[in-house]
């Protein structure tokens, strides 16, 4: 069977964030199906962009075909960010003839922003091709109620038109969101059409394809241990949204504690951070290390005893989260504490730690507390259910394959 997947942010082990495109696709592969992703060529989320010299680009990584739009550089949520996915939407109408003649027995539109499903709906009918909607994040709720824009803007009238438009035309809805069917079916998708495929981990990555730590990360992580005991840590972007004022906060309410507190990672809010920490007085608490490749992230949760997560309290996470991150920390077979108020808990789910109110520093400083009076074997225990959880329900191999399902279902 003959896939393509547009995805305008997807990336690689190499490049960088989404990872999600890449290792559903290669698992297809890896079945016997071939696979071409349509990507653009600049995207925020990536390490690493591919330097076009062209309109486009081809690579093949494992097996997984890309093909690289060329789009511009941008900077931050503004007139930028809406040119670029402008420049994409054109290359993908202008990609339908050839799609056609390439005849791909399924097409998956599965961007963060709903519009490319109107091309993605264009190659899949003229192709007679079944067609999934992917839906990560739901636009233009999220820009509405994450970033304050009104309903009535014109981008945000365009975007749900998109919105209602997948939902009238797929074969298949294929969510990362398990709550989110009543505002689906708000917008027009009827229920049969609804499929939850959340998130998950590769175990090559936990295994033999895994990276050592730079010699600077392990040595200053082994300093902080050796002066503070049990290590608390953040591993992933230093944003605003997740909430790491409130660690800091929590840091400063523990400096007593025997607990050291660490940040792994970079992004627009850590200078912040570091500041923060400096004017608190918390150089001897909080030790801040630069981000690690994908293939560290074993190495550096093993070095952590405790891990958090957060989120800014959001009415949007009422229909649900599946962060990659909660998945990798379940991983590294550590306790962890989930400051994040959403639609589900998967930290309660599989019982391997502590749920805190969101952005409530006294309430993590105490779930820190706590797992610091249980005695190692019981941490250790917490650790287990939650690596027994992800095993049995989120390995990517058994996602990847229940998303070809809900594509021949949709047929």
């Amino acid at each position: 069977m003959r896939i393509l997947l547009i995805n305008h942010y997807a990336g690689t082990p190499e490049r960088g964030m989404e990872f999600r495109p890449f290792y559903f696709a290669r698992e297809w592969v890896r079945a016997g199906h071939e696979v071409e992703i349509l990507a653009a060529s600049q995207s925020h989320v990536r390490a690493r962009n591919p330097m076009l010299r062209g309109p486009w680009m081809k690579e093949c990584v494992e097996g997984v075909r890309f093909r690289w739009l060329w789009t511009p550089g941008y900077q931050g949520n503004g007139p930028g960010r809406i040119l670029n996915m402008l420049t994409f939407l054109a290359w993908l109408f202008f990609l339908v003839p050839w799609s056609i003649l390439r005849h791909h027995h399924v097409v998956v539109a599965s961007s963060t922003y709903p519009l490319d499903m109107v091309p993605a709906w264009l190659m899949a009918r003229c192709g007679r091709s079944r067609l999934l909607f992917e839906v990560h994040d739901l636009w233009p709720l999220s820009p509405i109620e994450l970033g304050n824009m009104s309903p009535r803007h014109a981008f945000i009238r365009l975007m749900q038109w998109g919105e209602n438009f997948a939902y009238r035309h797929c074969d298949t809805c294929v969510s990362l969101l398990p709550a989110a069917l009543e505002h689906m079916r708000a917008h027009g998708l009827h229920e049969e059409k609804f499929r939850y495929v959340p998130n998950g981990v590769d175990l090559a990555e936990w295994g033999h394809n895994r990276e050592p730590l730079t010699e600077e990360h392990r040595h200053a992580l082994k300093s902080l241990r050796d002066r503070r005991g049990v290590l608390v840590g953040y591993l992933g972007t230093h944003g605003l949204a997740n909430a790491l004022h409130t660690f800091l906060h929590a840091a400063a309410i523990l400096r007593d504690a025997p607990v050291g507190f660490v940040l792994i990672g970079g992004g627009p809010e850590k200078a912040a951070l570091v500041h923060e920490a400096a004017r608190a007085r918390l150089d001897d608490v909080v030790l801040f290390l630069p981000a690690v490749g994908k293939r560290q992230v074993p190495a550096a949760l093993a070095e952590l005893d405790l891990l958090y997560i957060g989120l800014q309290r959001q009415p949007l996470f009422r229909f649900g989260i599946s962060p990659n991150k909660i998945f990798d920390y379940m991983m590294a077979g550590r306790p962890i504490i989930n400051g994040i108020e959403a639609g589900n808990d998967p930290i309660a789910e599989a019982g391997c730690g502590r749920s805190v109110p969101p952005e409530d520093a006294t309430a993590l400083a105490d779930a820190v507390r706590e797992l610091l009076a249980l005695s190692a074997e019981e941490r250790e225990s917490l650790g287990r259910r939650g690596r027994s959880y992800v095993e049995s329900r989120h390995q990517v191999k058994d996602l990847a394959a229940r998303m070809l399902q809900a594509q021949r279902g949709a047929a």
